[in-house]
């Protein structure tokens, strides 16, 4: 899907940048075009079949990117692969660790494209925030990143690089053998690899840079590969996927996607929506959760996440509280609230809501029997909290950012 206007002149999908040596990057693909690419390179249909089911099971499960480890294949064709294949990794720029241990990488694509990806580690899981583009579509004026230029999307490649890269740094690939790690069931793929840290990659949020459900395509085809059960095998209700309220994309995902869905709701009034989350001017609250209503996915087992950023004296009050509580029984969603403390950036307008009165707007959601827990912020101090991703390239007047959400909102509609 091609945005309008010119703020994304990019042709929607991005075509992969060949490399100088002519050798194709296999990370992304799925096994079927591992399998077209073999072919395509010589071997026969029977051989393709059986060595992208091997490669795919190495590549995605265990974690190798040198053909000369990959012990079930024939020695003759190790190197026959290396000549023609190559199995990358983003490019890391940076890699900074918070006090609280959430981790940053500040990545660079092959066409010189910088964008982020964040680990927040827990005592019961570990979560990955993975970003689906360079830059955002959006301008939702209390997130950081909203104040960026769309530049393109991210490929199904750059997209599962972000996870295999974390698996890298966390040490989670699987050791021993292949035989042992091809009889395992559907419990053992399910259960989560503890890291020589104690930590664990269990879950992933599509979070970070960018509105996934304007690059679907290729969000869609990494997280398949991501949930494939021969290879990183996570399941689909350990994914998020977070919009801001891409309407007539929902469904779509609930059926070809099928992960849990956030929403970035953040108001509860068109008044104050349209202001901080401008794409409620062109689908509005009222029919961003009749589709939420409708998700073919949703249920009490599955709830959807409705994210609610706290602004000091904007959307923090007892009367917001009672409303959103009002509009998700209206619409008689299976919901949670996360309440999240607005994490502060240089040129920010808005403050964060007093603890206090935090407080108090969750106890009136919960009092009503829906789960609206505060989120802790994390990573404050290398600027990897929730709204904060933004390069450190990126720099941007008070006049500039307005000039910017002018044309966004023009471009959108």
């Amino acid at each position: 899907m091609q945005i309008p206007g010119h703020i994304d002149p990019v042709p929607v999908p991005r075509a992969i940048t060949p490399r100088e040596d002519g050798r194709i990057d296999l990370l992304g693909l799925s096994c079927e075009q591992i399998r077209a690419e073999l072919t395509d390179k010589g071997l026969d249909l029977k051989q393709a079949k059986l060595r992208s089911k091997q490669l795919f099971h190495w590549l995605y499960h265990r974690g190798e990117t040198d053909f000369d480890r990959m012990t079930d294949l024939g020695k003759p064709l190790r190197p026959w692969m290396a000549e023609r294949f190559i199995v990358g990794r983003p490019e890391v720029v940076e890699a900074q660790v918070s006090s609280d241990g959430t981790r940053k990488w500040l990545l660079r694509s092959d066409d010189g494209q910088d964008y982020e990806m964040v680990f927040i580690p827990d005592a019961d899981r570990g979560t990955l925030c993975v970003s689906s583009q360079v830059g955002c579509t959006l301008n939702c004026r209390f997130c950081h990143t909203g104040t960026m230029r769309l530049v393109r999307n991210l490929t199904p490649g750059e997209i599962v690089g972000q996870v295999m890269l974390a698996r890298d740094a966390l040490g989670e690939w699987p050791k021993g053998n292949m035989a042992a790690d091809a009889s395992q069931d559907d419990e053992d793929i399910d259960a989560p690899h503890y890291t020589p840290d104690g930590r664990m990659l269990t879950n992933i949020v599509m979070m970070g840079m960018g509105e996934p459900l304007y690059n679907f395509e290729n969000v869609r085809d990494a997280l398949k590969v991501v949930m494939d059960g021969a290879g990183l095998a996570l399941s689909k209700r350990r994914i998020t996927l977070s919009t801001s309220g891409v309407v007539p994309m929902m469904e779509r995902a609930a059926h070809e996607i099928g992960v849990n869905l956030a929403i970035s709701l953040h108001a509860v009034t068109k008044e104050v929506r349209d202001e901080i989350v401008p794409i409620n001017r062109k689908y509005g609250i009222e029919e961003l959760l009749q589709a939420c209503a409708d998700y073919p996915k949703a249920n009490n087992a599955r709830r959807i996440t409705f994210e609610y950023v706290m602004l000091k004296d904007k959307n923090d009050s007892d009367e917001d509280a009672r409303e959103l509580v009002r509009l998700i029984r209206h619409y008689k969603l299976p919901a949670k609230v996360n309440l999240i403390p607005f994490n502060p950036w240089p040129g920010a307008i808005y403050e964060c809501s007093a603890p206090e009165r935090v407080k108090r707007f969750s106890e009136i959601i919960f009092e009503a029997g829906i789960s609206a827990p505060v989120r802790t912020p994390r990573g404050r101090d290398i600027a990897a909290a929730c709204g904060q991703l933004k390069t450190q390239s990126q720099k941007m007047s008070r006049a500039e950012q307005d000039r910017l959400a002018e044309e966004k909102q023009a471009a959108l509609g």
